[in-house]
């Protein structure tokens, strides 16, 4: 498993992680083995994403064609929302 984040790398669930819409709360969720992250709205766009192809740097692109928002303040976010799954294991880029 890659912990560095790049432009250029390809960010996927890590084995064993699920994104899910869990129904009881209606929201949508990240499932790993004994952990649940409830995710807003933004947090749900950036990890149907990451897909292991498409790249952070697409991801940010389409993040902000779709919100028609800043590109670098969505590159900021994205990276550190991206980092800290990854140090939580539940992203591999």
């Amino acid at each position: 498993m890659t912990t560095a984040l790049h432009a250029a790398s390809c960010p996927k669930l890590a084995a064993g992680v699920r994104l899910r819409h869990d129904a009881a709360r209606d929201c949508w969720v990240l499932l790993a083995p004994e952990r649940v992250l409830m995710l807003d709205e933004i947090a749900h766009q950036v990890l149907q994403r990451c897909d292991g192809v498409a790249t952070v740097e697409a991801i940010v692109e389409a993040l902000a064609q779709d919100y028609q928002a800043d590109r670098e303040q969505i590159a900021v976010d994205v990276q550190a929302m991206l980092s800290a799954l990854i140090a939580k294991r539940m992203i591999e880029a």
